[in-house]
Parts: C-alpha cells; sequence; structure tokens
C-alpha cells in the first residue's frame, strides 16, 4: 500500500543560527562544569556555540595532560566542518600550561576554521592586562607537579604570583564536585596571605560563577576563574561586548 507523498521545494533560513557570531569549544571528556558555565554567560540570540570533547584519562598529571595533544585535531574536526569560528576556546587550563598556548593553537586551528583560538591561560594573562594585575594569588585543585606547571606558565606570562592554596587533588571526576563554599574559603585565605591585585582560581572543571560576585564584593579586587577568563576572551575576539571581568553575571 503506498503512502500520500509530495516533493516540496525547501528555502534557506534568512539567517543563519549564528548570525552575529559563531563560537566552539573542546571540553575535556570528565569537564561537567565548563559547558555549563558557557551556555550560562554566552548570550543564545543570534549566537551559535558548538562543543566538541577530548577523551581525558580522567587523573590529571602533566604526562596525562600532555597526551591530549596528539588528540586536539580529531576533536576540532568533529565541530561542523562547514562553520567559519570566529573563536574556539580550549577547555583545560592545566593542559595549556603543559603543552603551551601556542602548540595548542596550532592543533586546533589543523581541524577547524577558527579564526581565534582561546585558552584558559591565554585569557587570564589577557585578563590580567586589561585589569592591570601585575601580582597574583591562586586558587587551584591540582597535585603539586600540575601546580609547579600553572605557577611557570603565568609567571612566563608576566604575572607574578604571590600565594597559592591547592586541595591536591588529581581526580578530575571528584573536582567537579568541589563545593564552592570550600572554594570560596580557600579564595580568602590564599587572598589573606600576600598583597595581590587579584585572586584566580583555577581549572575549568571547578564551579565558580556561583561565588564570584560575592567574593569580589568581599575581597574589593578582581576575581577571576578559568571559565570566566576563556569566555570572556572567547566572547570578546567574537566580537560579542561583555563585562564579565567586572560585572554581574
Amino acid at each position: 500500500m503506498s503512502l500520500p507523498s509530495i516533493a516540496f521545494d525547501y528555502a534557506t533560513a534568512p539567517k543563519p543560527l549564528g548570525y552575529r557570531a559563531n563560537m566552539g569549544a573542546i571540553v575535556l571528556q570528565t569537564d561537567e562544569t565548563l559547558e555549563q558555565d558557557m551556555r550560562r554567560l554566552i548570550p543564545l540570540e543570534g549566537v551559535a556555540l558548538y562543543i566538541s570533547r577530548i577523551a581525558f584519562p580522567q587523573i590529571v598529571t602533566n604526562e596525562t595532560l600532555a597526551g591530549m595533544k596528539a588528540l586536539m585535531t580529531a576533536s576540532a574536526q568533529l565541530l561542523p566542518p562547514q562553520v567559519r569560528y570566529d573563536s574556539v576556546g580550549y577547555g583545560c587550563t592545566s593542559a595549556t600550561c603543559v603543552i603551551g598556548h601556542d602548540a595548542v593553537a596550532e592543533q586546533v586551528e589543523a581541524g577547524c576554521q577558527a579564526a581565534n583560538v582561546v585558552t584558559p591561560l591565554s585569557g587570564l594573562l589577557d585578563a590580567c592586562q586589561a585589569l592591570d594585575v601585575k601580582r597574583l594569588a591562586i586558587v587551584s585543585p591540582y597535585v603539586p607537579e600540575v601546580n609547579d606547571s600553572l605557577r611557570t606558565a603565568i609567571t612566563n606570562g608576566g604575572v607574578e604570583v604571590v600565594a597559592e592554596a591547592c586541595f591536591f587533588e588529581g581526580d578530575d571526576a571528584k573536582v567537579a564536585q568541589l563545593d564552592p563554599a570550600v572554594v570560596e574559603k580557600a579564595a580568602v585565605a590564599v587572598d589573606a596571605m600576600a598583597d595581590c591585585d587579584a585572586v584566580f582560581i583555577s581549572c575549568t572543571n571547578v564551579r565558580t560563577l556561583e561565588i564570584i560576585p560575592q567574593l569580589r564584593q568581599r575581597l574589593n579586587k578582581p576575581v577571576l576563574s578559568s571559565n570566566l577568563c576563556l569566555i570572556w576572551r572567547m566572547m570578546q575576539l567574537a566580537g560579542l561586548s561583555n563585562n564579565l571581568l567586572e560585572g554581574e553575571f
């Protein structure tokens, strides 16, 4: 028995989804936080956000972080290939510190049409320049060897690290479960340890958006995070004005 059917002419939409901007992101397989933060902070109207994932073995060491370099291009290739991206973010602070921002950008650009590649490290350094931050106190979840890589990368970027508070957690799945209230206490404590211009909370898997506004008021200085810096710079390079570094969200 045949069904009634019709060949119907189609037309393309008057505007593409990303008529204001196209943005992409490569997020770690174990990351539970960054994608949620992006969808909270990046406006939806006229902005297309595409997410790819990159395999990661969950345990955070300099060796496992460095291993992602060989996978980046393939992950970037899983973004819609026909789209030209105003900015593409790579969502791992510690891996960027181990591999290097330029090497990350090269691998991502080999896999997709990215006008700009942003990492949490490059976003942080750009944010420090925008806010005239010279002395930084940091909070991180990392084990000592990974924290050393973070500190070295920030210092090499021209910003002095004057104090640090670490949770010494090597399991990225557990990092996603860190209580934001405990992270807030660590930020207050590290700020009191040394004279600093800003506090930076590292790792894209740490929940920070719910504590940053009150921390800024309490400490009376900029409070930055990996996700905030990454998203701020991605939006800026995509031509989307925002005041994430100092405003409300």
